[in-house]
């Protein structure tokens, strides 16, 4: 039988191994994969590959060893001995760093997702134009995937999966992705605690299209036994605490704050938990009397001499001058939106056809009116409209607008902003929509000043109708590309163009930080689902938040006007870009 000092100095030299190889082995499967996907040779290939296995698995470190040392190691040979003994010395390998070289960033870190190999990728990137995480999760979101070869159903969503797996772990979480579970452990802790108080508080309160962590107070008779109960729940997993503060996670590692007070101090504790702190400051200030504990918000504000101000706004100074003039915007509610622009129907790359969307909207939706907006010919990978089929789709809205009464189909298009910032159609075509939506899909990496000019010559388009997605950020994914809001902005002023706030929960873009410089410029702003399903109309709901957040009101939100009043609204830009 073997020494136990034997047998430990095994162990720590086979770790030794392991942690020495395998940052080798990574870089020779990177290399071997990179290969395959810009089409090397697949001896070549399969060689390199099998030396990222064989290293990965040797129970000795290669570091020390010499050329030919390592040549003489089975599954290795002196090629790939030469491409170790490079990496060794010099950290990396020439030829690995002409393959990154030419490889966009985005390709290589889609190497890392499960489920996918370079063949896949390479469709990815050279048939549907996407370049990173962040757009390959969008198009699974949109089902664009399925589209090309060698992809189901069942890929896309495995993909999918993985992605939002890996956005969980840096525990950052869409607002929408954890709407359901906050709401669900809210109904928990009621069940718990059936005559306590209990709300959200913090960024989930305040509608943040970003959630760092879930806060909520729950007010107690007896703060004491609350307090002990939740610690001996299951309601949280990995539960640590604070003074009169529980935290923990739910599923999927979304952290969570419980602050358990007395019942008389509720809603004093969930003002100060519900506003950022330079709001909770700025209220407070204008406060001389004590207000420890007020028997609503309400008081609060009454108190400070400002108009009740609602969560989403509870955000620094923005709208304090308002409240305290009693001006605040009656924001914008879902029984305003009365129909729906900036749509995708199976002539593109959505997944029903113009008259399911249409039914959709009038029958379970009560909307009166659609917009649809296929994506135009520059966009190949989404099946973009040529004229010959913008022509046909036409002809087949005017059929179905004579068929459906009480319901009214607005024939526009998703026209691509091309990198002079020219629309993709000629004028003869453009004149031909209702409404246009113009939107940046492709060339993303300019400099604020270039990209500013860019979109500003698309919205001086006298045919520029809706500005769309005005940054093409992806949340959690993909940072927008950088532009003078304030000039874009005055640009859509001046020239009578609406900004799209994208409702879908990856974008929600227009940031609702600028929607107050856009209502102050007297911009229209469109709460648009981009829907590429029916069930991407359920999206407004997001947009609606956010919107409100940024305090848009009615009266200056597009799709909140009648079918009249937007058949007069179209009409009137139209007659201008024609006339």
């Amino acid at each position: 039988m073997q020494s136990r000092p034997y047998w430990a100095a095994f162990v720590f030299l086979r770790l030794q191994s392991i942690m020495e190889n395998k940052p080798i082995a990574r870089k020779l499967r990177l290399l071997s994969q990179l290969m395959e996907l810009h089409e090397e040779n697949p001896f070549k290939i399969k060689s390199i590959a099998n030396a990222a296995f064989k290293v990965d698995k040797l129970p000795f470190p290669v570091l020390g060893k010499t050329f030919a040392e390592l040549e003489k190691i089975e599954g290795i040979g002196k090629s790939t001995a030469g491409k170790i003994t490079e990496l060794l010395e010099r950290g990396s390998m020439a030829e690995l760093d002409e393959m990154l070289a030419k490889t966009p960033e985005g390709i290589v870190e889609m190497m890392g997702i499960k489920g996918i190999g370079p063949k896949k990728i390479a469709t990815i990137w050279k048939e549907l134009g996407i370049e990173n995480i962040g757009e390959l999760f969008y198009a699974c979101n949109e089902n664009r995937l399925v589209e090309a070869k060698g992809f189901g159903l069942k890929t896309q969503e495995e993909i999918r999966k993985v992605i939002e797996f890996n956005m969980a772990s840096h525990g950052k979480f869409l607002y929408a992705k954890i709407e359901q579970e906050a709401k669900e452990l809210l109904e928990q802790l009621k069940g718990v605690f059936p005559d306590a108080l209990i709300e959200f508080a913090g960024e989930f309160r305040r509608c943040c299209e970003i959630i760092n962590k879930l806060v909520l107070v729950l007010g107690s008779r007896d703060q004491e036994i609350a307090f002990n109960t939740l610690l001996n729940s299951d309601l949280l997993l990995d539960i640590a605490t604070e003074k009169n503060h529980i935290t923990g996670q739910i599923e999927h590692g979304l952290r969570v704050e419980i602050v358990c007070v007395e019942k008389r101090y509720f809603y004093h504790e969930l003002f100060t938990q519900t506003g950022n702190d330079e709001h909770i400051k700025a209220v407070f200030e204008k406060i001389t009397d004590t207000v420890d504990q007020p028997e609503s918000e309400n008081l609060i504000y009454t108190k400070a001499g400002l108009e009740f101000m609602q969560p989403e706004l509870r955000e620094g100074h923005t709208f304090i001058d308002r409240a305290a003039n009693n001006t605040l915007p009656l924001l914008i509610v879902h029984a305003d939106l009365k129909g729906t622009l900036h749509n995708h129907s199976t002539w593109s790359d959505g997944i029903n056809t113009v008259e399911e969307m249409a039914l959709y909207c009038r029958d379970e939706l009560k909307l009166e009116y659609l917009g649809m907006c296929d994506h135009s010919k520059s966009a190949f990978y989404a099946k973009g409209l040529s004229i010959e089929r913008v022509l046909q789709q036409q002809e087949e809205i005017d059929h179905l607008n004579k068929k459906l009464s009480g319901f009214h189909i607005f024939k526009g298009i998703e026209s691509d902003i091309l990198y002079d910032g020219s629309l993709d159609y000629p004028d003869e075509i453009l004149k031909r929509f209702d409404f246009i939506v113009a939107s940046v899909h492709s060339i993303l990496k300019m400099d604020e000043e270039k990209a500013t000019a860019r979109l500003i010559k698309a919205i001086e388009n006298p045919y520029t109708t809706i500005l769309g997605h005005p940054t093409g950020r992806l949340l959690l994914s993909r940072k927008g590309y950088p532009i003078d809001y304030k000039k874009v902005i005055d640009a859509c002023a001046a020239n009578n163009v609406v900004i799209e706030i994208n409702a879908n929960p990856l974008r929600l873009d227009l940031d609702w930080r600028w929607h107050q410089y856009a209502l102050e410029k007297g911009v229209w702003l469109s709460i648009n689902p981009d829907a590429h399903r029916k069930e991407g109309f359920l999206d407004m709901y997001y947009g609606l938040l956010v919107a409100r957040k940024g305090g848009l009101y009615k009266e200056r939100c597009l799709n909140a006007l009648s079918l009249h009043e937007i058949g007069k609204f179209f009409s009137q830009k139209t007659s201008v870009s024609r006339g």
